[in-house]
């Protein structure tokens, strides 16, 4: 065991909230240090409906400060990190009778579209549904339906690219690494941690501690802190369901269920639909959520009573559930528990500082940030300001309508990769693409191909410079390509990954 520096904040958590905190403290000079038990974005963060919205129907619960906060931050987010977040028009159906009347659809949409600051994304329109495409792989029950816009994004990708940003900075990251305890002492944190793959415990110190750990937030609370009694948060599940392709449109659909709850119906990674959310209170390990029989069944069976051709569960060809870490704000059911977030300062008299972070999205996560560096300089002083509003997380340094040049530049310089792998990897890497491919002048030169169009220079980067240690974080998180390898694909990347890792140790 040894002694190390001491840091100005400790992060524990390394899914949205945790990995944005940390990067935005680095960003104004904090020394930073952040502890992840698993893999980046393994919980919560990798596991949302993937979308950078307002949250329409967070109006009828008199969400104001929320949506307005978030339908804020869809711009600035996607010209933070266009190529991982990009504008999405939903197609929202209705029909007499249905369960909100059309002036309170046509008033939520008014505000939705003024309130927020909008400028590049476009208004809301009404559509025709006896003439429009959008009515094509519907019951024929709609003659008419608002489209609005709102935004998409690779949750995962966003969650590690702000944790590659912070280490750019300064910050000290580190993946599955396990916070066995933390007490106060002297004025200052000791916190113990321990290296999940070799055991290694290691005392760090720092000035500040951050729990920032989702739903585990209770949990560190209780266990490595120490404090009884906690109840902070509300434990909610979500699943979701992809699908084979539904429909050809490029828009997404958001649909009214008789029992009053919403679901989207997305594009998903070009050949499938992403269907979700389910909302039901949870209990038990979070790290052990999956999407229940029940759950299947709901979604299969709500999305059906909109598509002409049913969803079934011989359509599902992947599935995924999370646990989302509600602020308890004694709300009788689960969909209608706050979407805000509570951060909460503690330590008087000279004790070192902890604060929580209890609730929040993935859309206001910036805001978050900011808000807690704010409370961060209270606790310890004020370094730096406000930064990451005009920032660009790896990779985004382009328009944020840039995408097609930015793949036509990509395919220029690279003339061997096929129009859709070049498209993939402006997604997910942006202008570092070219850092990932390098002096690569054939496909040969990417090395061995594994499945799909993943090789060996792709999963070399992302073992180098994105903590990938696994098949699982490459084609889950990193990339969502475990749609498309087979078993025995996933079994050579394994093998391959697994070699990589001995030898770097």
């Amino acid at each position: 065991m040894s002694e190390q520096a001491i840091f100005d904040v400790f992060v524990i958590g390394g899914g949205i909230n945790g990995c944005g905190i940390a990067r935005d403290a680095a960003g104004r000079g904090y020394s930073v240090a952040l502890a992840e038990m698993d893999d980046f974005a393994s919980g919560t963060s990798s596991g949302s409906t993937k979308l950078i919205h307002g949250g329409l129907r967070y109006l009828e619960h008199y969400e104001f400060r929320l949506v307005r906060e978030a339908l804020m931050e869809r711009e600035v987010l996607w010209a933070m990190a266009p190529h991982v977040i990009w504008p999405m028009r939903f197609v929202l159906p209705y029909h007499k009778g249905g369960l909100r009347p059309a002036w309170l659809i046509r008033l939520g949409l008014f505000l939705y579209d003024h309130i927020g600051g909008r400028k590049l994304l476009p208004a809301t329109s009404t559509l025709d549904m006896t003439r429009d495409p959008a009515a094509a792989p519907l019951k024929r029950l709609f003659t008419k339906a608002f489209e609005y816009s709102d935004g998409w994004v690779d949750d995962a990708r966003l969650v590690v690219l702000n944790a590659r940003d912070a280490a750019d900075r300064g910050a000290r990251i580190m993946a599955r690494t396990r916070v066995v305890s933390a007490r106060r002492d002297n004025g200052r944190w000791a916190i113990e941690t321990e290296d999940a793959l070799t055991g290694k415990r290691e005392t760090v110190r720092a000035r500040l501690l951050v729990n920032a750990t989702g739903p585990w937030v209770d949990r560190v609370l209780a266990d490595a802190i120490g404090k009884n009694d906690v109840h902070n948060v509300r434990l909610v599940q979500g699943s979701h369901i992809v699908v084979k392709k539904k429909f050809d449109d490029p828009r997404a659909y958001f649909f009214q269920n008789p029992d009053g709850r919403i679901m989207f119906a997305i594009p998903y990674q070009d050949d499938f639909t992403l269907i979700g959310t389910t909302d039901r209170d949870f209990t038990g390990n979070p790290a052990e959520v999956r999407i229940s029989d029940a759950e299947i069944d709901y979604l299969c069976r709500s999305a059906s009573e909109y598509f002409s051709d049913p969803v079934t569960k011989d359509d599902i060809v992947w599935t995924y559930s999370a646990v989302r870490p509600l602020y308890d704000d004694g709300a009788s059911k689960a969909q209608e528990a706050t979407r805000d977030y509570v951060l909460r300062l503690e330590g008087e008299n000279g004790q070192a500082p902890l604060l929580n972070i209890f609730g929040g999205k993935l859309t206001t996560y910036r805001r978050l940030a900011e808000s807690a560096l704010e409370k961060i300089g209270e606790a310890i002083g004020i370094k730096g300001s406000k930064w990451t509003a005009g920032s660009h997380l790896p990779g985004g340094d382009f328009p944020a309508a840039g995408y097609d040049a930015e793949v036509a530049k990509l395919k220029t310089h690279y003339p061997f990769l096929a129009a859709s792998h070049a498209r993939r990897l402006v997604r997910l890497y942006g202008t570092r693409a070219k850092q990932l491919l390098d002096n690569a002048a054939s496909e040969a030169d990417l090395g061995r191909r594994f499945g799909a169009d993943l090789y060996a220079a792709e999963v070399d980067w992302l073992i180098a410079h994105e903590w990938a240690l696994r098949a699982e974080d490459v084609l889950w998180r990193r990339t969502k390509l475990g749609l498309k390898l087979s078993r025995a694909e996933t079994a050579e990347l394994e093998e391959y990954m697994r070699d990589a890792a001995s030898a770097a140790a």
